[in-house]
């Protein structure tokens, strides 16, 4: 089949990691299978330990949210997230302060 949004989002999930659209001209093809630079081809080395994909998620929130001041309706929209599943997410893990900015006296 042609390229469509759908075709290559299943193709990505699926662990495609250089998705081509038909049709494609053989220049195009060649360029792909064989290119200039040997180590191009090589995939990346993954992490020692892969992090896990709710952290992923969580260290995402936290960045669109200090992006927007702190801000959880704008933070929820710019995530495309209703305003009410972004606090519940948040209320999941609470944030913790950091020692150097724990009170003394506690």
């Amino acid at each position: 089949g042609y390229a469509s949004i759908a075709t290559a989002v299943e193709a990505i999930k699926r662990g495609a990691s250089d998705y081509r659209p038909k049709p494609i001209g053989a220049d195009e093809l060649l360029a792909a299978l064989f290119p200039p630079d040997p180590d191009a081809a090589l995939p990346t080395a993954a992490p020692a330990r892969p992090i896990h994909p709710r952290r992923l998620e969580w260290e995402h929130l936290q960045r669109v949210l200090i992006e927007h001041d702190g801000n959880i309706s704008a933070a929820a929209r710019a995530l495309g997230l209703h305003r009410r599943t972004l606090q519940r997410k948040l209320a999941k893990r609470p944030v913790r302060e950091r020692p150097e900015q724990q009170d003394p006296s506690a």
